[in-house]
C-alpha cells in the first residue's frame, strides 16, 4: 500500500509512519519546519520504506504540489497538528486561524486531493487524528478543542460522502499521550491525569498507531471515532 502520513517528523505521526513501514507499506511522511529523525527512519531496514517529503499541509498550493510529486495514495492519515494552552481572552485572531488551518483545514486539503485517486480506483482509507478534547473540551484550549471537534464532524460527513466509492473515513481520538505536545505539563499535572485515567498510566504514540492500523485494515468500518486514552474522558 502507498500511505501518506502528515506531520510525521515526531510523536504520533512518527509512530504511525514506522508502523506502516514495518508491515511493508511505502510511506510518504510529511514534515514542515524540520524533518527531525525522519532521515534516519528512512534508512532503517523495514519491509517497506519511509520517504520524507516537505509540505505545508495548511497551504493549498503546497498540498497540490505534494500530490503532484507523490501521486496516488491508498491510505491517508491526517495527523498534522499543533496545540496552544491559552485563555480565550488571550487568543488572538491569528492564533485561532493558525490552529484551525493546521489541525482542520489541512485534513480538508489533503483529503480532497487524496480522494480523487481513491474514487477513480474505488478504494481508499482516510484516517483522521483528533483528540479526546474534541469530545469533552479542554479549558484554556478552546481553539484546539474546536479544531479537533471539527475534525470529528468532518469524519462523519465525509464517510457518508465517500462510502459509495469504496472509501472508508474514520477518526482516532487520543487521550493523554507521551509526546512533545504534552511536554509543557508538569510532573504534578501528569500525575493528576494518570489518576483520572482508568488504566492508570499515560499512553504511548505506538498505542495510537495500533488503532490507525486497525482502521487501515477494516473493510466494513466507516464513520467511527475511536478513543485511545485508557478510558480518559469517559
Amino acid at each position: 500500500m502507498r500511505v501518506l502520513v502528515t506531520g510525521a517528523s515526531r510523536g504520533i505521526g512518527y509512530a504511525v509512519a514506522r508502523a506502516f513501514a514495518e508491515r511493508g507499506d511505502t510511506v510518504f511522511a510529511t514534515y514542515k519546519s524540520t524533518a527531525d529523525t525522519l532521515p534516519s527512519l528512512a534508512k532503517e531496514n523495514f519491509a517497506g520504506e519511509v520517504i520524507p517529503v516537505y509540505c505545508d499541509v495548511s497551504d493549498e498550493e503546497s498540498v497540490k504540489a505534494l500530490f503532484s510529486e507523490i501521486g496516488n495514495v491508498d491510505i491517508l492519515v491526517n495527523n498534522a497538528g499543533i496545540a496552544q494552552f491559552s485563555l480565550l481572552s488571550d487568543i488572538s485572531g491569528s492564533d485561532w486561524d493558525r490552529m484551525l488551518d493546521t489541525n482542520l483545514k489541512s485534513a480538508f486539503l489533503c483529503s480532497k486531493e487524496a480522494s480523487k485517486g481513491m474514487i477513480r480506483r474505488g478504494f481508499g482509507r482516510i484516517i483522521n487524528i483528533s483528540s479526546v478534547w474534541g469530545i469533552v473540551g479542554a479549558s484554556c484550549e478552546t481553539h484546539y478543542s474546536a479544531s479537533k471537534a471539527g475534525l470529528i464532524g468532518f469524519t462523519l460527513a465525509l464517510a457518508k460522502e465517500l462510502g459509495p466509492s469504496g472509501i472508508t473515513v474514520n477518526c482516532v481520538s487520543p487521550g493523554v499521550i507521551d509526546t512533545d505536545m504534552n511536554a509543557h505539563l508538569s510532573d504534578e499535572d501528569m500525575r493528576v491525569l494518570c489518576d483520572e485515567t482508568p488504566l492508570g498510566k499515560i499512553g504511548k504514540a505506538e498505542n495510537v498507531a495500533q488503532a490507525v492500523l486497525f482502521f487501515a485494515d477494516a473493510a466494513f468500518v466507516t464513520g467511527e471515532n475511536l478513543s485511545v486514552g485508557g478510558g480518559f474522558g469517559m
